[in-house]
């Protein structure tokens, strides 16, 4: 089996922790303010980690374009929710829900507190 977990670097570890738990209903399992590990249940579906710590070639600064080419996207049970969710933490909606073509799907999109690009998808 491989599985994946997401890493990505955030200015403020604690800040960008609450913001997910309250938009996903995921629980912070790790706490600090250098690193943070988000679980649904058993899995994890991220990681933060606070730039500039420990001397992670690709999270030393944000000013080298980190979010460059990367999509966050979640599935989830309950989309209307974590819409609810979004609006409730006054995020930065792009677009809202709405059905995407080319997944067959539907979706909204946000971005986060350090500008990372989520799409959320039922």
């Amino acid at each position: 089996m491989v599985k994946t977990e997401t890493i990505i670097a955030v200015a403020n570890v604690p800040e960008s922790s609450r913001f997910y738990q309250n938009l996903l209903g995921c629980k912070g399992v790790h706490g600090g303010e250098t690193f943070e590990i988000l679980t649904s249940g058993d899995i994890v579906i991220l990681c933060l980690h606070k730039w500039g710590e420990h001397k992670h070639p690709t999270m030393a600064s944000p000013n080298d374009g980190a979010a460059n080419g990367l999509i966050l996207f979640f599935r989830v049970d309950d989309l209307p929710a974590v819409f609810q969710n979004a609006l409730e933490l006054d995020a930065s909606v792009e677009k809202g829900i709405h059905y995407n073509e080319n997944s067959l799907k539907n979706q909204f999109t946000l971005w986060d507190p350090d500008h990372y690009y989520i799409i959320v998808s039922e």
